[in-house]
């Protein structure tokens, strides 16, 4: 794990525990009706739901969140898949490292794991898509470009989608879709990446919450582009943001905060005394109406 990983996991409760106890004034029925949640890689817990598979996202959706986010990779057969890390390590226990393997036999050790094609095709028009490249060689830029291409072709960039990346050098190996779908995620480096992609006619800038500042917002807002931050702990941290005009929070537990927002637009419900978000447990899929099953 990286220096700033080590940082970042000691400090991030911290911060959430500060936030959570700044008070808030209710952003108002309106204001919540308007807020975007997306998703961060599905509901899961990988234990029972795991991160970026077909269960994570069908139980975000039937939460009725606006959009799922999660990663591409590519085989060693040039096939795009959705998965976070570059091995099955981690979330699934196996020693396999995805751009080592043709896509037939990882989907025969990790039946789990998802190809982009399906996860287009059952979400594609339904929720909105953040597909994050990530910082990887990109060999054959052409045919991954094209297939690309084919994977979002009923899709319109911008309206239906968007592309991430820590790293906006990927950005220049991308030219299936246009810079206004491209949003660059920023870390410690939040106003330089946010005059680039007003340079660059990015569609906006995501971070997390305690690092993006207001005065960024009012620049990306002035240039006609979108701002997302992640990821709200606690109720007086989802209203910060609201009140600050973000237009995508990220979360973790997209499906709880979803529902704490169908409850707060209810007049007689009072949500000053609710726990942080995240003491929810992830169960079962549901069934989502509208989705084939693969």
């Amino acid at each position: 794990m990286r220096l700033f990983d080590r940082v970042e996991k000691l400090l991030l409760p911290m911060i959430d525990g500060l936030y959570g106890r700044l008070p808030q004034r209710d952003p108002g029925v309106d204001r919540l009706q308007n807020c975007r949640i997306v998703s961060h890689r599905g509901e899961h817990d990988n234990q029972r739901v795991f991160e970026n598979t077909l269960a994570a996202f069908d139980a975000a959706v039937a939460q009725g969140v606006w959009g799922i986010e999660f990663d591409l990779r590519w085989t060693r057969d040039l096939e795009p898949v959705v998965v976070h890390d570059a091995d099955l390590r981690r979330v699934f226990g196996r020693d396999l490292r995805v751009g080592d393997c043709r896509l037939h036999d990882l989907k025969r050790a990790c039946p789990h794991l998802p190809t982009l094609a399906e996860v287009v095709g059952r979400y594609g028009g339904k929720v909105h898509l953040m597909m994050e490249i990530k910082a990887e060689p990109y060999p054959d830029r052409d045919r991954r470009n094209r297939l690309l291409s084919e994977v979002f072709a009923a899709l319109k960039p911008g309206r239906d989608f968007h592309l991430l990346s820590l790293d906006p050098e990927m950005f220049r190996l991308i030219d299936f879709a246009p810079p206004a779908a491209f949003v660059p995620v920023a870390r410690l480096n939040v106003a330089r990446l946010s005059r680039l992609a007003v340079q660059k006619g990015y569609g906006g800038v995501a971070g997390h919450y305690a690092l993006v500042g207001d005065s960024s917002i009012q620049r990306l807002h002035a240039a006609g582009q979108k701002v997302g931050t992640g990821y709200p702990r606690s109720r007086n941290c989802l209203f910060r943001e609201i009140h600050r005009g973000v237009d995508w929070i990220f979360s973790n537990h997209a499906g709880e905060v979803q529902r704490l927002i169908r409850r707060l637009q209810d007049s007689n419900f009072d949500g000053s005394h609710l726990p942080p978000i995240g003491r929810a447990s992830v169960g079962p899929p549901p069934e989502v109406e509208g989705l084939e099953k693969h």
